[in-house]
């Protein structure tokens, strides 16, 4: 459509829309017939336009559901302007502007069959969709200028481990899943922690029984033995808070061969500490940090943060007895991914950090770290 004819069409949205809202029978040929005595002389590739946009902000999601059937696009997100902006190939481009009260309602949409919602007393909202997206919404008042919406498409296509990096790089990865390393993913936000461990545990037996703890479960394993938990917010009185921590109790009870863990960013911290310490062998997990150093001063203060009595010397002692290998992941400016170190932990919590990529021992000493 021209300038004009996109103008024209988002006023014929807004009245077939109106048209629509006490049908109940075929929708879709409902909006042909009304289309066609809203506007006439409308050209048949128009008015299927006009119908499918209308029926996208009925029944789906409006002009996002276009965005998200693009194989290409990583992330969507709304601003409280109404903008619409796209990750694709890495990139970030504005697409998109909704009209007014749009995002509401497609927030609504959304968290509806998920069972969840959310107001001024509830404003922020973590989810999963059916097909694994995850989607993030905030408004008012902790949104500042309004409402907010991120959805993280969920990528069915596996990732191999040579997609990381040289043949080198995959075989210390084989040989850390083989030997039964206890393993931490560390990276920024969307650097590719996620897809690395659906990655690493594609060279895990088949035979070995595997148990993930997700907050929202994003995990895709390729193997033919997985329990999949997933912790659950307190949505009332009738449906309270399931923890991380206590779905790391709850695997535990469950014969896991391994534990693989989605993110440790709270009091499960601890648990798994504690859980790689008593003969769960080659569990891996990941966790937000900027590198080896960063991660081990992040699990400190989760655990410190939570157990405060903790001394600094036996936390620490835990930690170098837990976690093997940190394996440091980071994303390039075009959307890949690659492993930027990966390190092993010394037992001794004094010792050094030795890189298994260049074989030369990292120049930060862990009594930095006091």
């Amino acid at each position: 459509m021209s300038t004009t004819q996109v103008a024209y069409g988002d006023n014929l949205v807004d009245a077939l829309h109106e048209c629509l809202v006490h049908e109940h029978g075929d929708l879709h040929q409902a909006a042909h017939t009304h289309l066609k005595r809203l506007a006439p002389l409308l050209t048949s590739t128009d008015s299927h336009a006009v119908v499918s946009r209308t029926l996208a902000a009925i029944t789906g999601l409006g002009p996002l559901d276009e965005l998200l059937a693009d194989d290409d696009v990583r992330e969507v997100m709304v601003n409280a302007d109404c903008e619409v902006w796209v990750e694709r190939l890495g990139d970030l481009h504005k697409v998109a502007t909704l009209r007014h009260g749009e995002i509401m309602s497609i927030i609504e949409r959304i968290l509806l069959p998920l069972g969840r919602h959310i107001d001024r007393r509830s404003p922020i909202v973590d989810a999963r969709l059916k097909d694994g997206s995850r989607i993030c919404a905030v408004i008012s008042p902790v949104g500042v200028d309004g409402a907010y919406l991120s959805i993280r498409r969920f990528s069915v296509r596996h990732v191999a481990p040579e997609a990381f990096g040289s043949p080198v790089i995959v075989n210390v990865l084989t040989d850390i899943v083989q030997q039964r390393c206890n393993t931490l993913v560390v990276g920024a936000a969307s650097s590719g922690k996620t897809t690395l461990l659906n990655s690493m545990c594609s060279l895990i037996d088949d035979t070995e029984r595997i148990v993930t703890i997700e907050d929202i479960a994003e995990l895709r394993l390729q193997t033919p033995h997985v329990v999949r938990l997933e912790a659950r917010p307190s949505t009332s009185e009738l449906f309270p808070n399931i923890s991380l921590s206590q779905l790391l109790h709850t695997a535990l009870r469950l014969r896991p061969d391994r534990l693989v863990i989605g993110e440790v960013r709270g009091s499960e911290a601890i648990d798994m500490l504690m859980a790689m310490n008593t003969g769960h062998h080659g569990s891996l997990a990941s966790c937000h940090a900027n590198g080896p150093v960063d991660a081990l001063r992040r699990l400190e203060a989760l655990v410190l943060q939570h157990h405060p009595h903790w001394s600094i010397d036996t936390l620490r002692h835990h930690i170098h007895l837990a976690v093997d290998v940190i394996i440091h992941v980071e994303r390039r400016k075009d959307g890949s991914r690659f492993i930027r170190d990966i390190t092993e932990v010394s037992e001794d919590p004094n010792g050094t950090l030795r890189s298994l990529l260049t074989g030369n021992e990292s120049q930060i000493r862990r009594g930095r770290l006091r």
